[in-house]
């Protein structure tokens, strides 16, 4: 259960000569927000905040996230020290439960990501509905909403099975992505493995085939693992958010998690980084000129955005991304491949970081910039990027949900309006209607 940490300060509000006070609420981390629930019971007004930017929707214990600072941590725990000495599952169990693992429960969660793996025969036939150029982010929202109808036990009282749901998810998620990527090349299924561990057993359904075994490589393994570990949570953005409203509903969790699926889908969102590649491979085309495109970023006039700079909360640098930036050093090095985009990224970077126009508006590398260097490297398509997002912002997802559904502040999310629209007019019957009174 949350609690709320009112401060016992109070906030003035003075409206038609009348002044209001409200309570403030302080989080654990020193985070103030002004409780504006009773305000239109109280007042009649409500507040705008387009982008709920400066709204808080929720209490939560899951993530704390410091933009000015440059500080991101998942249950008070830093994300440098999980991504450096933790693995993809401890985390999603930190995130889920609340609490890092022992041994003993590591291993009884990952035996239950291992008895999950496998898919329903049926649903392995709804592969084949799908055209062979399909959207693998569509695939893998239609897919998750499914396993509602194969798995329904949860219907009736959520919270009593989740932990089964949860594993379920987080294993049956990383099967149906492989999938999608074999059924849109036309290779045969690779079945998931029992003797590997959750990200080498992805890598292996990936890029496994009779007539090529794959061969599963300690580094990789490790950077796929830090990879998904830093993309596990952040805060409330759009997905989450997505993902707590339609769960206020008393949705099924598949289906909340689906529509989360769909909102990361954005290409300012988790598609971020597919654009990140798509415009260095441009760059590249074009002879590495990298300068007239941070010229054109610059030119009020131009449209062009610089793709993997800049973030919607953090004013500094994005702690996620210098150490993604490190994985992609030591992976391509591992696997001794002398990628052109990497070179231009750098060099994008360090122009960026010295130009005051970037400077000045705050506009630091963040976590796509170089991650999607990384899955190029590994040979996961670019399509599959955001599909490799969702991997990892899964257990997140799943946390919010379990919080928001035991929230005993809980309510149906249904955000106010101000209306700008005719004004009221009378009704005038078809046959009566001209242009001019209509």
């Amino acid at each position: 259960m949350l609690e709320k940490h009112f401060s016992g300060e109070k906030a003035t509000l003075t409206l038609d000569g009348t002044t209001y006070e409200l309570p403030v609420i302080i989080g654990t981390e020193g985070e103030k927000a002004v409780d504006i629930r009773a305000l239109r019971s109280t007042t009649g007004y409500i507040t705008m905040d387009s982008g709920f930017m400066n709204t808080g929707s929720c209490s939560s214990a899951i993530t704390f996230l410091d933009g000015e600072q440059g500080i991101l941590s998942y249950r008070g725990y830093g994300i440098e020290d999980l991504a450096e000495s933790c693995s993809f599952v401890e985390v999603a169990y930190l995130l889920v439960h609340g609490n890092l693992p022992t041994p003993k429960e590591l291993g009884s969660f990952s035996r239950m990501l291992g008895e999950f793996a496998m898919l329903h025969e049926n649903m392995i036939h709804f592969f084949d509905g799908f055209p062979p150029n399909a959207a693998p982010m569509a695939i893998l929202s239609s897919m998750v909403n499914s396993l509602s109808s194969f798995y329904p036990e949860m219907t009736n009282n959520p919270l009593e099975n989740i932990d089964l749901m949860a594993a379920r998810l987080i294993s049956k998620v990383r099967t149906i992505a492989a999938f999608s990527y074999k059924k849109s090349m036309g290779h045969p299924l690779v079945y998931p493995r029992h003797d590997l561990s959750y990200c080498a057993n992805f890598l292996n359904m990936m890029f496994d085939s009779p007539v090529r075994p794959y061969e599963v490589n300690d580094v990789v393994v490790a950077v796929l693992n830090k990879l998904l570990i830093l993309h596990g949570d952040h805060e409330q953005n759009c997905s989450t958010s997505t993902v707590r409203l339609v769960g206020s509903a008393r949705v099924n969790l598949y289906a909340c998690i689906s529509a989360g699926i769909s909102a990361l889908w954005g290409p300012l969102h988790g598609g971020a980084n597919q654009a990140v590649v798509e415009m260095l491979e441009r760059i590249h085309r074009e002879g590495g000129d990298y300068r007239r495109c941070i010229a054109r970023a610059k030119d009020p006039k131009d449209p062009f955005r610089l793709v993997g700079f800049g973030h919607r909360v953090y004013k500094t640098h994005d702690p996620r991304s210098r150490i993604i930036k490190k994985a992609c050093d030591d992976v391509l090095a591992a696997l001794r491949i002398d990628d052109p985009l990497l070179h231009i990224a750098k060099e994008i970077e360090e122009a960026v970081l010295k130009d005051e126009y970037f400077v000045e508006r705050h506009l630091y590398p963040n976590v796509d910039f170089y991650s999607g260097i990384i899955y190029r490297a590994i040979g996961i398509p670019t399509d599959m990027f955001t599909v490799m997002f969702a991997l990892g912002r899964l257990p997140g997802w799943i946390a919010h949900w379990k919080e928001m559904w035991d929230d005993p502040n809980w309510r149906i999310g249904r955000p106010r309006q101000i209306y700008v629209g005719p004004r009221r007019r009378p009704f005038v019957p078809l046959k009566e209607r001209t242009l001019e009174n209509v």
